[in-house]
């Protein structure tokens, strides 16, 4: 068993992992759809064409890279509160997570 500090600092360390890490998976989609939705990007044409002429101008390094840092503090922090405001309420309440026995 940990202490209260130590659990609680795993889970804050987890929320940034996981927050950062699906920070960067979603990022180029969303950098995308943003500018797919601003009015006149990409010309005319269906969304898939506007989205490759958006691609094609924008770069897909610039895509993938352009605002990456800020997202990342961003949503590693929002899920790192998540994680942290789970495990506060999990312990405060007596629920444990796992119910692991150990072998006999």
């Amino acid at each position: 068993d940990c202490g209260a500090v130590l659990n609680t600092s795993v889970s804050l360390g987890s929320g940034v992992i996981a927050g950062v890490v699906s920070a960067i998976i979603s990022h180029p989609a969303d950098t995308l759809l943003s500018k797919v939705n601003k009015a006149g990007a990409g010309g005319d044409g269906s969304i898939p064409e506007r989205m490759m002429n958006i691609t094609k101008e924008t770069g897909i390094v610039k895509l993938c890279t352009q605002g990456l840092g800020a997202r990342c503090v961003m949503i590693g922090t929002l899920t790192a509160l998540q994680f942290g405001i789970f495990d506060t309420v999990m312990r405060s309440l007596g629920a444990e997570k796992f119910h692991f026995h150990a072998p006999q």
